[in-house]
């Protein structure tokens, strides 16, 4: 088998792996797959890496066809600041070549120049986490807000204390909680199951904002909601069976964030 169809096979498997008492997804090759990576940083490095992100990483991805690429930063905590990238990816191909590519243009390698040139005793940053996740099937696309007005992003991880557990969260979403969140003003971005990574098993999500006034408003209206009420009420989706612990950032985009 070629190493493109092998790629593409094993994480189809991985999309569409039964959980015992669960169906498979019957079409798992219409969801999409993020990357999501987060760099820890000191403050002092944060231009450094802005700089090559947004003048050589984010343009470099887009010529390979892959992007929307997101790029998100949380306030700076005792000097240090996390920032998150957020790639979408159609096929698992496109996520095993994009090393390769970027390798191998020329632009690249030269706008990338200065920070692939970090010294060991002075890196750009202290390290990377990184997680592979597959769009849920009842949000298999991301809905990109618009790039030009100003947005907050939330993300929220629900970690879960096993696989059956993780996709009866997964569940509740798609049966009724997805539907309550547009309404009320939750505006989802991606909703996607962890592949790979840490913290699994885990569903992790985004929503968007206008401003910090707004998210507060909207979850308010959502924990307020009749039907949501009713919902979690329910024995078999009641947090403390399907959830061990949630998650939650808010990012604020750069500049030169498509996301």
């Amino acid at each position: 088998m070629e190493r493109r169809t092998f790629v593409g096979a094993s994480v189809a498997t991985l999309c569409s792996a039964a959980v015992p008492g669960l169906a498979a997804d019957p079409n798992p090759d219409a969801r999409e797959l993020y990357e999501l990576r987060t760099y820890s940083l000191k403050m002092a490095k944060r231009p450094v890496l802005d700089d090559y992100l947004g003048q050589a990483f984010v343009p470099a991805v887009k010529r390979c066809g892959g992007g929307p690429v997101g790029v998100f930063a949380e306030p700076p905590d005792q000097g240090l600041v996390r920032v998150s990238v957020l790639l979408v990816h159609k096929s698992a191909t496109g996520i095993a070549t994009v090393p390769a590519r970027l390798a191998a243009d020329e632009e690249f390698r030269k706008t990338a120049a200065s920070y692939l040139a970090a010294k060991a005793d002075d890196p750009v940053y202290l390290r990377i986490e990184s997680s592979l996740l597959a769009a849920i099937g009842g949000m298999p696309t991301l809905e990109r807000p618009d790039p030009t007005k100003p947005r907050l992003l939330n993300l929220r991880v629900y970690e879960s204390h096993n696989e059956r557990a993780a996709a009866k969260k997964v569940e509740m979403f798609e049966r009724g909680e997805l539907a309550i969140f547009r309404r009320v003003g939750l505006v989802p971005v991606f909703f996607a199951t962890a592949l790979v990574g840490g913290a699994m098993p885990n569903l992790t999500y985004m929503l968007v904002f206008p401003d910090e006034d707004g998210r507060k408003a909207a979850w308010d209206r959502f924990r307020a909601d009749p039907e949501w009420v009713k919902l979690k009420a329910m024995p078999e989706y009641a947090d403390k069976e399907i959830v061990s612990r949630i998650t939650n950032r808010v990012l604020t985009p750069t500049a030169y964030s498509e996301i």
